[in-house]
């Protein structure tokens, strides 16, 4: 095949970089396909705090394709080793993987030959350019964005769900082979042991995923903001001062720590723009409810909420419902305040009304949320499998799904989340 029009490439790539989130690995498998043929691609980025990844090409593994699989393959990259095959979709299939500077990773499934000899450099141009896209996407937070971040908590849902499922395995193994005959006491033992130690690893391993899908350190995230506003104090000629949150303050969901740095740097750009303004202060707090933001100027202090610049980054704020107020003081400069709250509101009650669920019913979707089975439902519940059946299938109809794990999805973006599981227990009982 000849080497592409260049027209033809530069319309391609102004595809993928014009492509909202939703769309990245679509554009990219059909970009990507007409040079380097492969069966399915999917995205892996921690920039995406809502749904890391992101997938494209034959559903029979796209369907299938878990966090654990493409973070395996993220680490193995990251460490110098990216590899021709990994396990993907459950099972080993050989593929392509491209690293970007942005820390995310792509994946090719079962890659064909290049269709000319400069396809592997357009590829990984052609990546490169949806990474860092992605990446301003994400810092943009705009307000939908945010809602749709601070909402979409599927992904690490799936998470939780793999990590349940292959503890379940575990223990049901761990206790097959104690509760065996072909094997003496000391044997069993010792394999027992071998079992329960991998186990824990891979627990903790899947733990520690969903939380760094999940959260940010706030002092990390304070560390991020800084390195982004340096620039100005060396070349801007105003110096900004930065006071940092309590290096123990609480961790920061990922959309509040994404949309507090959008915030931040907006507001740094709008407060410099004023005449006469040398110094801005920048401070962060956390009273373990909320992120306080302020920032200071020493301007003129004619900064006015009004402006639509201002009314675009209360708008963020109020996406996450926080509120931003701005006071100006002739003279004396102008402050902006921001508060975030780090918990989304409490939706659930509005949905279970809306769903019309009954009280069994709400049971077994918290249930459900929980990555309880059948069985483990039955029990809690004191009601024969047969019944959760039942009530499984009401639940499916009225929240208009046809799998347990949307149904959970559903539920956990309306606010139906773990916690809210126990506490329904307790109340039970």
């Amino acid at each position: 095949m000849p080497r592409p029009d260049p027209a033809l490439v530069a319309e391609r790539l102004g595809a993928v970089a014009t492509a909202p989130l939703h769309m990245v690995a679509a554009r990219l498998h059909e970009v990507i396909d007409e040079v380097l043929p492969h069966r399915a691609l999917a995205v892996f980025t921690e920039d995406c705090t809502g749904r890391p990844q992101k997938k494209a090409g034959d559903p029979v593994i796209t369907e299938r394709i878990t966090i654990a699989e493409l973070d395996t393959v993220r680490r193995l990259v990251a460490g110098g080793e990216p590899p021709g095959s990994a396990v993907i979709a459950g099972t080993e299939h050989p593929v392509r993987v491209y690293d970007a500077p942005t820390g995310a990773v792509l994946v090719l499934c079962e890659p064909g030959d290049p269709t000319y000899p400069g396809a592997e450099a357009y590829v990984r141009a052609v990546w490169t350019t949806a990474a860092t896209r992605i990446q301003q996407q994400v810092a943009e937070a705009r307000p939908d964005y945010l809602r749709e971040s601070r909402a979409a908590s599927s992904e690490r849902l799936q998470v939780t769900a793999e990590l349940t499922a292959r503890h379940e395995t575990d223990l049901e193994t761990l206790l097959a082979t104690l509760r065996g005959r072909d094997l003496d006491d000391a044997r069993a033992r010792v394999l027992a042991t071998d079992m329960a130690a991998a186990a824990l690893v891979r627990v903790r391993a899947g733990s520690d995923l969903v939380a760094s899908l999940a959260e940010e350190a706030v002092s990390q995230a304070f560390r991020r903001l800084r390195d982004d506003l340096r620039p100005l104090s060396r070349y801007g000629g105003i110096q900004v001062q930065f006071i940092e949150p309590p290096a123990d303050g609480r961790a920061l969901p990922g959309e509040v720590a994404h949309a507090a740095r959008a915030i931040v740097r907006s507001a740094v750009l709008l407060m410099r723009e004023q005449e006469d303004v040398t110094r801005i202060r920048v401070q962060w707090n956390c009273d373990g409810t909320n992120l306080l933001i302020s920032m200071r100027d020493d301007g003129p202090g004619f900064l006015d909420q009004g402006r639509p610049a201002l009314r675009q980054l209360a708008a963020r704020a109020t996406a996450l419902g926080g509120h931003l107020t701005v006071e100006a003081v002739e003279t004396w400069g102008s402050e902006i305040d921001v508060r975030i709250p780090l918990d989304p509101p409490d939706t659930s009650g509005t949905a279970m009304h809306m769903w019309d669920l009954g009280p069994r019913e709400t049971e077994v979707l918290h249930l459900l949320v929980a990555g309880q089975r059948n069985r483990q439902i039955a029990a809690e519940l004191g009601i024969s499998e047969n019944t959760v059946k039942f009530h499984t299938s009401q639940v499916y109809r009225k929240l208009g799904v046809t799998s347990r794990a949307a149904a959970a999805a559903l539920a956990v973006d309306a606010g139906l989340g773990f916690s809210d599981s126990a506490s329904v227990h307790v109340a039970r009982r």
